[in-house]
């Protein structure tokens, strides 16, 4: 990958160089990421123990709960051993699989969001025509090509960000090895390496916003000439926990890869805490406190186990 880099190290700044700030942040930061490993795992569980929610929209769902363990446990276990530890070494190799598996994992949240908005399009718009349409074939092509396409993107992204040669500073200013903290340490030209990671990134995120953006367009139009002010609201309650959930994951990623290299900032950190730490968390609360289904499913699931019982 263009130089020897098997006794590269790197040293990870992290969120704060305050040694009173480490251990509060640490507490903190641990418990964010306990609630998003129990609320993720527990609604994995409920729609594969409840028969009520063998649907579509609840396995998007629960891929996509899957993804935000996965995604949150890539970054807080190192940052929080950070935290705690004067060593914040990381190994060529470790940052460059971080970097990867992140990445990997990023990109198929983006495809899954841009998928459960158009499951929501086609059972507004065109509900007679929804089990042919998202079949349980359909949904498993879905999530195997965007698993499929977005190994191929983080392969890309990560020869583009590690590809070159690193003969200068170490210091990753950052808390993880993200694209835009390790590309300042290349000695060699990064901009082509900025123009393949900016295609595909406007492909991954732009393209699954447009993919988003046109489907709630078309629920939009549907809803507005329904003319029972019931079924209005609950559309519009329907697509809310998704549009919160869409809105906090693409805004930030927006913000953090869609803005020249210049202009980045302090604030990056602050926007990368969002949407790989306090996102992960706030989704299953999005969800399941907001959608009548799931919050009636542990009920039944009681009454049903009650009564094989009896």
């Amino acid at each position: 990958m263009g130089g020897n880099h098997t006794q590269t190290k790197f040293i990870l700044l992290g969120i704060t160089d305050s040694p009173y700030a480490q251990t509060p942040l640490f507490v903190f930061f641990l418990l964010i990421y306990i609630v998003t490993l129990v609320g993720n795992v527990g609604i994995i569980t409920l729609v594969q123990v409840s028969p009520s929610l063998h649907t579509p929209m609840y396995f998007f769902l629960t891929h996509f709960a899957f993804l935000e363990v996965c995604y949150t446990t890539v970054i807080s276990p190192r940052m929080l051993a950070d935290l705690l530890s004067d060593d914040k070494t990381i190994s060529f190799s470790e940052c460059m699989m971080q970097f990867l598996t992140f990445a990997f994992f990023a990109t198929i949240e983006c495809h899954l969001l841009a998928m459960m908005a158009y499951d929501q399009h086609v059972a507004i718009c065109q509900p007679l025509l929804y089990v042919t349409i998202i079949s349980s074939r359909v949904c498993w092509q879905l999530v195997a090509s965007s698993y499929l396409f977005a190994f191929l993107s983080a392969i890309i992204y990560t020869w583009c960000v590690f590809g070159g040669f690193f003969c200068g500073p170490n210091h990753i200013d950052h808390f993880f090895c993200d694209e835009v903290p390790v590309l300042k340490l290349l000695c060699s030209d990064t901009h082509s390496s900025e123009m393949v990671i900016l295609a595909f990134i406007t492909i991954n995120v732009v393209g699954m916003s447009v993919v988003f953006l046109l489907s709630y367009i078309s629920i939009l139009c549907t809803v507005l000439r329904m003319c029972s002010v019931q079924s209005r609201a609950r559309a519009f309650h329907t697509c809310a926990s998704h549009l919160m959930a869409v809105a906090s994951f693409f805004g930030t990623k927006i913000f953090m890869y869609l803005q020249p290299p210049s202009s980045h900032r302090s604030l990056d950190k602050v926007a990368s805490i969002i949407y790989t730490v306090v996102t992960p968390m706030l989704n299953p609360c999005i969800y399941s406190l907001r959608n009548k289904e799931v919050k009636a499913a542990p009920v039944k699931l009681w009454v049903y186990i009650c009564l094989l019982k009896e």
